[in-house]
This record gives structure tokens, sequence and C-alpha cells, in this order.
């Protein structure tokens, strides 16, 4: 059986500073991975590798039998990343909405993303002004509603209180 990503030989340097040297890495269906390690490891380098952010200055990327920067892997991705920003204009709902939207699902499966989260009786609120744990939910929600063969979780409890923590590890359980 193929794994679901394959990573050898990478490496990636932010200047003359080597971000990543050498890794080589092997999830498989139904594995759980975490990536351990002090601020400025790699780990959000190789994630953004993982993800088609970053391309390997060297060494090989494959998720799901193909290159992360190809939209037709990427869709099949959900990730939640260390730092996003929402546009200001939308609400909780229209966020989840359009990310279901572009993974190629129904409008109706971001009502179910937004209850897996806790989030329903926000969906009519402006994304831009929930809470740094709301903003990680709705990140969730927006990994999720993509049904996503791969999830992958860039330090996604950030900022949350020990109950959002809880909350979070709860959906993904």
């Amino acid at each position: 059986m193929k794994p679901l990503v394959s990573v050898t030989g990478l490496h990636r340097s932010h200047g003359p500073v080597a971000a990543v040297d050498g890794v080589d890495l092997r999830v498989d269906a139904g594995e759980v991975v975490a990536l351990l390690g002090p601020n400025g490891a790699g780990k959000t380098t190789l994630t953004n590798c993982l993800i088609g952010l970053l391309e390997p200055h060297a060494g090989t990327v494959t998720v799901l039998d193909g290159s992360p920067r190809r939209a037709a892997v990427r869709r099949r991705v959900g990730v939640v990343q260390q730092d996003v920003g929402f546009p200001t204009t939308l609400r909780v709902g229209e966020v989840v909405a359009g990310a279901a939207i572009r993974v190629g699902r129904d409008v109706a499966a971001a009502t179910e993303a937004l209850d897996d989260v806790g989030l329903t009786a926000l969906a009519g609120q402006r994304a831009a002004r929930l809470s740094g744990g709301e903003q990680r939910r709705l990140q969730l929600a927006m990994a999720l509603v993509a049904d996503p063969r791969l999830l992958i979780l860039d330090e996604p409890t950030e900022g949350l209180d020990v109950g959002g923590r809880r909350a979070f590890w709860r959906t993904l359980a």
C-alpha cells in the first residue's frame, strides 16, 4: 500500500539557515504522527512543504500519490495552519461554505462541520471578530468540511485555553 505522505531527503533553507536538512518521513493510512521540537526546529517549514506552500530545495515530497502543489491533491488534504487571517466581511458560515465549494462539496456540508466544532451558534458572526480559540475551531471546520483523506495540523491548539484544547481534540477523536 502506498503511503499518504512520503518525504525523502528534504532540504529547505531560509537564506543561509537550513530550516529542514535531510528529513525522511513516511505516513501510512490510519497513522497519527506528531512532529515535536523546539521553536525554529523546522516543523512549520516541513508542514508548509507538505501542503504545497513551499517547494523543497532538495529531496522529494509526495502527498496522496502526487505533488502537494497540485490543486487535485490539495483538495483532498485538510489543513489547520499556525497563522490564518479571515476576511473582515465574511461571516463564519460563509467562510466554511466557501471552503466546501472550493473542494467540490455541497454547501450543506458546512452546517455539519460547524456543528462538529461547536460554532453553529456563531455562523452569522463575522469571522474576523472571533476570539483566538473560536478562530482555531473555524480553521478546523474549514479543514473537516473537505472530508479529507489526510489532515495536517500545525500547532492547532496554540492560544487555546485548557477547555478549548480538550474540545478540539475531542472533535478529532
